[in-house]
């Protein structure tokens, strides 16, 4: 049986092994930092030639995170060079040419700002106002997945309609609703439930292509988005939507109740994407409609057992545990090296401390 009290313990080596083994200065600049690409760094790592913006911004809400798991003034102070460190080696401004790193940096931001108390409204004002431009009505609608390209996808879709929603202005509401009826219509399977990437579209606006692959960070932004819409109106209909796909993530993307891996690079912070937003339905749904247990539950089998399994399957390095790409299979030290995959694993520890601290059921047998 797992021992709750060890979990938060268990995200808490997680977290401490990132810091030792990937935070470093932005080239020598006081008050910054940023993660380091791999582990260990080469030249290139150590002064971030490889930005990885999306990953740094996952790194943030994960520090956050930890943060809220045990507050004090060194994690804030590291959450405040992290965000520093990224306005620095972003060089011209906060945002850049793809829809989705900015949607994930903003989410970040909009949690410092209520939860950590740092606030940077600029950044978060030229991320809203990217996101807004971003809808046009190819394809019937959607944001685009990076300025002036022929893909609307969900990656870039589900973050946004979370951090508009959670704006909590009527038109970006709207927005959100809207950009989450887009991907409801037109990039989600009938048949299994489960959100494809994305779509091509010709200059004309016709749909030119599906891209059908499955992607558990697909699922999980699909559901954060429609748990996040479900605390602003239209519950049933926000609730059935996240119901559904939690139902076949289970079914189809879980091995005994474990999130499948989807390798490194990008694909180590899909699994992590997924449990993190599994983890927020767990605890929302049975406070908007308490005769929705049995989704809530599923929700937390899933980030219980994918946490359990991360972290019989580590590996123990001088630093700290490395986490592997697959959490059903033993980690080997090489395939840890990059920061998304330690992030990933980190991401799922924290999901379940944050259940525990909840007071949800976190055993497993």
């Amino acid at each position: 049986m797992v021992i709750a009290k060890l979990l938060a313990a268990r995200a808490g080596v997680a977290e401490r092994a990132v810091y030792s083994r990937h935070l470093r200065r932005v080239w020598g600049v006081p008050g910054t930092l940023l993660g380091a690409r791999a582990w260990p760094p080469l030249f290139k790592d150590k002064i971030h030639i490889s930005f990885n913006y999306w990953w740094q911004a996952h790194l943030l809400d994960n520090m956050i995170d930890g943060y809220l798991r045990s507050p004090n003034e060194l994690r804030k102070m590291a959450i405040a060079k992290v965000v520093r460190g990224i306005r620095v080696r972003n060089i011209l401004g906060w945002t850049n040419d793809f829809y989705d790193d900015i949607a994930w940096l903003g989410l970040a931001l909009q949690r410092a700002q209520h939860e950590v108390g740092i606030a940077k409204p600029k950044a978060l004002d030229a991320i809203a106002e990217r996101l807004r431009e971003a809808w046009t009505d190819h394809a019937g609608g959607g944001i685009w997945w990076k300025r002036n390209d022929d893909f609307k996808n969900v990656p870039a879709n589900g973050p946004a309609a979370i951090f508009l929603a959670r704006q909590n202005e009527r038109a970006d509401l709207a927005r959100a609703r809207s950009i989450v009826d887009w991907v409801e219509e037109h990039l989600v399977d009938p048949g299994n439930g489960l959100a494809w990437d994305g779509l091509h579209v010709h200059p004309n606006g016709e749909i030119r292509e599906y891209e059908k692959n499955i992607y558990t960070y697909c699922q999980g932004v699909l559901i954060g988005a429609c748990v996040e819409l479900a605390q602003h109106g239209q519950q049933d209909k926000w609730l059935d939507k996240a119901a559904r796909t939690i139902t076949a993530v289970h079914d189809d993307l879980a091995t005994n109740g474990v999130i499948r891996g989807q390798g490194d690079g990008d694909g180590g912070l899909f699994a992590g994407i997924l449990v993190r937003y599994l983890a927020q339905a767990a605890l929302i749904i049975p406070d908007l409609d308490p005769d929705r247990h049995e989704t809530a539950d599923l929700a937390r089998e899933l980030v219980v057992q994918s946490a359990e399994a991360a972290w019989n399957n580590r590996v123990m390095a001088v630093s700290g545990p490395l986490f592997g790409p697959e959490w059903t299979v033993p980690a080997v030290e090489k395939e840890g090296r990059d920061l998304s995959v330690q992030l990933g694993g980190w991401m799922c520890l924290e999901a379940a401390a944050l259940l525990e601290r909840r007071g949800l059921d976190v055993a497993t047998a």
